[in-house]
């Protein structure tokens, strides 16, 4: 349970940075790459063994590592677009409830993340707990053009939380910081095509301050992704995604209360009593 606690903690961190990136004006997409190229620093200092190209090219968990560092870096500008263009609410919404997808593919593919009646009721709980948490009272701007935004961020986040468990499920004792290592790279190396077009539009080269927030919320990032990596390894992937997407929820609400002064409705505060019933019931079977 120690991993999950400590993942959800950094994760808490991660979503100060975001916050500071927005008061201090931080360019979010070049602090990411730079994010990610530190990343792939740490993976590569903790790799124990050498290695080549060749070799790392051969190794059956490759197209995870290629899939997933594509698809972070593809579905945080998704989420940051949907943030500016239908709001944030909905946005992240989508975005947490994605864990269904996780959730339900470890129940059909891996006979071992069957869930007890209890652990189902509490599933339920935890998705109902998910969405009247996330609820604010915000004008929707769901224009056609922009349905797909949403959806978009559901499957991706989606679909890269599978292909992790994946990973976990058939690889994870065979180099998991040379699988970091590849998965930090693509995401840096993608992140960098992105930024081409809108270097040559607006002429503008890496802000020494956005390389510098972005040099910091990689330390968090790393290690965020190495306990959960760990969390999945020790507990059922069906138990972990729930608790620690209720435990970002109910710990990023209070740092929004406590540190940004933010509003917290009876709705909200309704969803956050439904998502510590059905975190008791998870850790009392787990």
């Amino acid at each position: 349970m120690y991993s999950i606690i400590y993942t959800i903690l950094l994760f808490n961190i991660l979503i100060i940075c975001f916050k500071l990136f927005e008061k201090f004006q931080v360019d979010n997409l070049q602090a990411l790459i730079t994010n990610y190229a530190v990343c792939a620093f740490f993976s590569l200092l903790l790799i124990e063994t050498d290695f080549s190209i060749i070799e790392v090219i051969k190794k059956q968990w490759i197209y995870h590592a290629l899939t997933l560092g594509s698809l972070f870096i593809i579905v945080f500008n998704l989420y940051a677009y949907g943030v500016q263009k239908i709001g944030i609410a909905t946005t992240t919404l989508y975005s947490r409830m994605s864990l269904i997808i996780p959730v339900f593919t470890a129940i059909i593919l891996y006979p071992e993340e069957k869930l007890n009646s209890l652990q189902i009721g509490a599933l339920f709980l935890a998705f109902i707990g998910i969405i009247f948490a996330s609820i604010v009272k915000q004008r929707i701007n769901l224009k056609k053009k922009y349905l797909l935004i949403p959806i978009l961020v559901f499957l991706g986040q989606g679909l890269a939380d599978s292909i992790f468990n994946d990973f976990t499920k058939k690889f994870n004792h065979h180099d998991p910081f040379m699988f970091f290592f590849i998965l930090f790279t693509t995401a840096c190396i993608v992140g960098s095509i992105i930024l081409i077009p809108s270097f040559i539009k607006n002429k503008r080269l890496f802000d020494v301050k956005n390389l510098y927030w972005g040099a910091i919320f990689g330390i968090p990032n790393f290690f965020s992704l190495f306990t959960f990596l760990e969390a999945l390894n020790n507990i059922k992937s069906t138990i972990v995604f729930p608790l620690i997407c209720m435990g970002i929820i109910i710990t990023s609400s209070l740092i929004g209360i406590i540190l940004f002064n933010e509003k917290i409705s009876k709705l909200n505060w309704v969803g956050i009593m439904l998502c510590l019933s059905s975190i008791y019931i998870f850790t009392y079977n787990v």
